[in-house]
């Protein structure tokens, strides 16, 4: 009588410890943020794609004159990036990404992951969907995404005031309609025209320069008097005479 009740008793006491481990393992990282949340402390030496996640974020922080790989690797150059990021918001500048830095990343992006002062809707004054571009419409919002995030870092620079957005993607038929070059890099979506907002133009072309943009156009330039245009290309081409550079 002894032994028959106590088998069941045994069997009772191993369901209830099991299924509450099972139950855990199986639960995903609790998001910390309705845009992207990391789950680990990333070093040099990670791959993967919160690296990408995180370069993205810090891709206006490359150094002058350099532009950091959206890659997923994580490196020297997205070390020193990192670093250059926990520099400007007073944070442990040690190159590793951990709690401190993704808490700052947090309150720096907002549910669409577009930084705070930034949106997809200031840089496509073209169309809804981002199509008819020279890439696909995914890739012309992702490239744009990358542009809001270095202009981000160019802002908190500046002294955290506004800089104003005048435009950014086209697609061929907007393009043609404003008279842009051919290979315009609007058609990629990771060119934005700004205005002289309380910055001017010269101090964001100068500035534009340590943020990871290849290619800066402004005052002195045939037809950017009225404007500065900075974006991404595979070389350097930096053009604004009035203003040295």
């Amino acid at each position: 009588m002894k032994l028959r009740f106590l088998l069941p008793v045994v069997a009772l006491l191993s369901a209830v410890v099991v299924t509450p481990v099972a139950a855990a393992q199986a639960d995903p990282v609790t998001a910390a943020d309705a845009c992207y949340t990391w789950g680990r402390t990333l070093s040099e030496g990670a791959s993967g794609e919160d690296v990408r996640q995180l370069q993205i974020r810090v891709a206006g922080y490359p150094g002058y004159g350099a532009v950091l790989g959206i890659d997923g690797q994580f490196g020297p150059a997205t070390k020193a990036a990192v670093t250059r990021f926990q520099q400007a918001y007073g944070l442990g500048a040690d190159g590793i990404a951990g709690s401190a830095t993704f808490s700052k990343l947090y309150a720096l992006q907002d549910d669409d992951c577009t930084p705070v002062n930034f949106s997809y809707d200031e840089l496509n004054n073209c169309n809804s969907d981002w199509s008819g571009g020279n890439v696909s419409a995914a890739t012309a919002r992702a490239n744009a995404l990358v542009s809001m995030w270095k202009l981000q870092a160019m802002r908190h620079a500046m002294g955290d005031r506004p800089i104003d957005v005048n435009g950014g993607f086209r697609s061929v038929s907007c393009n043609n309609a404003v008279g842009g070059a051919a290979g315009s890099r609007h058609l990629y979506g990771d060119a934005v025209d700004l205005g002289a907002g309380a910055q001017g133009f010269c101090a964001l072309a100068r500035q534009a320069r340590n943020h990871g943009f290849n290619e800066i156009l402004g005052p002195g330039y045939t037809g950017h008097n009225d404007h500065v245009h900075v974006a991404h290309k595979s070389s350097r081409f930096w053009s604004a005479p009035s203003c040295g550079i």
